[in-house]
């Protein structure tokens, strides 16, 4: 899942995924509320919830933060075992701190992604 309000990030980001063949659903959200929204109606996308969330920040209406904080309130049996990267413009050092110490999201990595990241990221936690 790529939850970022950008959509041409989304879009880029998409085309990364799909030209390292590494996933068989690629699921955009533009706010974190309908990231939460959708995590939330789950059986209504029978096989497709995600395994890896990237997760932007700085976003309006729900930040990056807000979502991780919704994402706690989930049942365990919504959140399974989703890895959340968070990943950002933000080149905050507090950021990157605060994502370390929250504990939700897992990693914390700087736009745009690429395919050495992706496959960073699929090595470490998939």
């Amino acid at each position: 899942m790529l939850v970022d309000d950008n959509a041409d990030d989304n879009f880029f980001h998409a085309r990364v995924i799909r030209k390292n063949d590494s996933a068989n659903v690629i699921i955009t959200q533009q706010t974190g509320k309908d990231a939460i929204n959708y995590l939330k109606h789950k059986s209504q996308h029978e096989g497709q919830h995600p395994d890896l969330i990237f997760l932007d920040i700085n976003m309006p209406a729900m930040n990056g933060w807000e979502f991780l904080k919704e994402y706690e309130k989930l049942d365990q049996d919504l959140q399974c075992k989703v890895v959340i990267v968070m990943l950002t413009s933000s080149d905050n050092p507090e950021d990157k701190e605060r994502v370390r110490v929250q504990g939700v999201a897992l990693d914390f990595r700087s736009k745009p992604l690429t395919k050495e990241m992706l496959d960073e990221v699929i090595d470490l936690y998939c």
